[in-house]
């Protein structure tokens, strides 16, 4: 019989706010979960810290507006569906979608890692099993643009990220064509040509254009001059809720088109392919629904044969939760790594342990229970600016 839930918590950290950035994981909301027993299982979510971990921790207001903790506590870990649908039906009232979404990732990242450490098994086998041996990665390299003055400085930067990636065997990478000032549509092209250069011929690009554009003929004129660059994806190049622009776009090019970062749910995510039309699925694991709700969105991925590449931009906790989501999905080609070597981020370098190592281009699959991963405590005191426990 499995232990019961005796304790959670929910647990922001921070380190120095970059509001001129676009780091997102100089902030998070871990929330761990105990049981009888003294097992821990942790989770995060990639939302608001503090509105996170008050949507977990809050009392009761009514049947459809309750507190995620108190309904968690006494209760079985296992049972990780049945405790998705009952959070999800007792929150409701506070929204199904959004914030209340990303809290209850958050817990559901949780119950996967606990439940996999009380049944000694690694959490893709509580997801239906791994369906492949060895992970496949893409490094995101990423300056902020206002650390630069010029689009060239901020490309020199990045090329050399690139070179360094090269260097380090990833066969994939993503590029953030997201420059300072005013940057024409040509020395977009220009520039992205040139780092396929350095990239060479077998390696996988990607491309985060950062929501360059308004009107789709513009980036189906980027778009179709880069075409011998063989982009593997273009992420983010219309605005997030224009669907019926994502379809034109995706219609009349080769290049395979990204969308739904910012999902939360499986609807919204069909939406995205039904309307849409979009080749990929990004919805990121700490936001949409955790792996629950994560597991729907690839195997309806699947059924329209497009593919799921999560986002993936927090700590290690985060991106333990998306090694086991492509372990065990066939739908999911690749996922995103920041690797402390190419990305200085405090919290995703120093907040959990072991860190996987890259070996020919790709990592292992993951064989401990839960997620596979620990909390270091004295990076949990360090940054932590809020405390609660339930």
């Amino acid at each position: 019989m499995s232990s019961l839930i005796a304790r959670v918590e929910a647990l922001p950290l921070r380190v120095a706010a970059q509001a001129d950035d676009l780091d997102g994981s100089n902030d998070t909301v871990v929330v761990r979960i105990t049981d009888a027993d003294g097992r821990t299982g942790i989770g995060e979510a990639d939302a608001p810290a503090q509105a996170v971990a008050a949507l977990i921790l809050r009392d009761d207001a009514h049947t459809w507006s309750r507190g995620m903790a108190g309904l968690l506590l006494g209760r079985d870990p296992v049972e990780v569906g049945a405790r998705w649908d009952e959070l999800a039906a007792a929150t409701f009232y506070d929204g199904n979608a959004g914030l209340s979404r990303h809290a209850l990732a958050a817990v559901d990242i949780a119950l996967h890692d606990l439940a996999g450490k009380q049944l000694g098994r690694p959490a893709h086998a509580l997801l239906g099993g791994a369906r492949r041996d060895r992970l496949s990665v893409y490094a995101t390299l990423y300056r902020a643009a206002s650390a630069s003055d010029s689009a060239a400085a901020l490309h020199e930067e990045l090329e050399a990220l690139l070179d360094r990636a090269v260097q380090d065997g990833y066969r994939a990478v993503k590029y953030e064509a997201i420059y300072p000032g005013s940057v024409s549509d040509a020395e977009v092209v220009a520039l992205v040509t040139r780092a396929r250069a350095v990239a060479g011929d077998e390696l996988e690009l990607l491309v985060d254009f950062g929501y360059r554009w308004r009107d789709w003929r513009d980036a189906l004129w980027t778009l179709n001059r880069l075409e011998p660059a063989r982009l593997w994806l273009a992420e983010a190049t219309l605005p997030d809720g224009d669907l019926d622009s994502h379809a034109k776009l995706a219609a009349r090019v080769e290049t395979r088109i990204g969308g739904a970062e910012l999902a939360s749910t499986v609807a919204e995510c069909r939406a995205w392919l039904e309307r849409g039309r979009v080749d990929v699925l990004q919805p990121d694991v700490a936001r949409c629904g955790g792996l629950s709700e994560m597991r729907r969105v690839v195997d309806l991925a699947a059924l329209h044969g497009a593919s799921v590449v999560p986002h993936c931009w927090k700590t290690g906790i985060n991106a333990a939760a998306a090694r086991h989501l492509h372990a065990a999905a066939l739908a999911v080609p690749m996922i995103e790594v920041l690797p402390p070597e190419l990305f200085d981020s405090p919290l995703r370098r120093e907040l959990v342990r072991p860190e996987p190592v890259l070996e020919d281009g790709t990592l292992p699959l993951p064989d401990a229970p839960g997620l596979g991963v620990e909390l270091v405590d004295a990076v949990v005191d360090r940054h932590r600016w809020e405390a609660g426990i339930a």
